[in-house]
């Protein structure tokens, strides 16, 4: 099973040299990915709740300057908050900024006044994101837009996509449109249910299953989180791990004990 790196994207006054620095140490620690919320305008400030200071698309290009293996993904980009074509040609040019280490994470959103703030239609948000989807999937594989518009630099392989979310919706847009599908503060045993559920929505396609985990102080706690979540059939685990004090020190015990 995979470790993944949830970034600490919570604070205004986090340095963009740390989050290279943090990207650059996953990478030699041997995590996969490492990942970025979204959040534009938040109805209360950053922080624990909030995370997503930095815009994820546009630092997602700045680390991928600063890094050489590990995947890039968004986690996840709030899809109906944004212009569906600005967000493939984002999208599409990190993937080839980055030699194709992008995963394109993306959620209908949860949260309502950030939707009545930028003026978006909150009751909508499932079917715009499911439009937007659409879209992606023709932009890349076709280079056409709906109108005959030419789409580059299209990307020469799929950009992975990845579906959040907890609801049956979701998980039913994961098997539909998506290839990986990320947890949001699911227990290992209600993950193992929404596996289940992954499972019987279509037995025939296999949807890589994520789950996203909160590294507890204690380190012995957290690995046999990342063990529980483990045989409830995940396949690779996301892991914030707390406080940006001592991120660094966290993640190097962490994955060496998990090793």
């Amino acid at each position: 099973m995979s470790r993944q790196v949830v970034l600490p994207n919570e604070a205004p006054d986090l340095t963009p040299q740390r989050l290279a620095d943090l990207s650059r140490l996953a990478e030699e620690l041997g995590y996969e990915s490492v990942w970025l919320p979204d959040h534009v305008l938040p109805p209360e400030p950053f922080g624990e709740v909030f995370g997503g200071v930095y815009e994820p698309l546009a630092t997602l290009a700045y680390l991928a300057a600063a890094t050489e293996r590990v995947q890039l993904g968004t986690s996840v980009v709030i899809a109906p908050l944004r212009e569906p074509y600005l967000l493939a040609k984002q999208a599409a040019t990190i993937d080839r900024l980055s030699g194709h280490r992008l995963i394109l994470g993306v959620g209908a959103g949860w949260n309502e006044p950030e939707f009545a703030e930028i003026g978006a239609d909150f009751s909508r948000r499932g079917a715009t994101l499911d439009d937007t989807l659409s879209l992606l999937d023709q932009l890349f594989t076709t280079g056409r837009g709906r109108a005959g518009g030419y789409f580059e630099p299209r990307p020469r392989g799929r950009i992975p996509i990845l579906v959040g979310g907890n609801s049956t919706v979701a998980l039913r847009r994961a098997v539909r449109a998506g290839d990986q599908w990320l947890s949001a503060g699911l227990s290992p045993e209600a993950f193992a249910e929404r596996v289940a559920t992954l499972t019987r929505l279509d037995p025939e396609r296999r949807v890589r299953r994520i789950a996203r985990q909160q590294f507890a102080d204690d380190l012995s706690a957290a690995v046999g989180t990342y063990r529980a979540y483990r045989e409830a059939g995940a396949d690779a685990v996301a892991v914030h791990f707390g406080d940006d004090d001592g991120y660094e020190e966290r993640m190097a015990a962490f994955a060496a004990a998990t090793a």
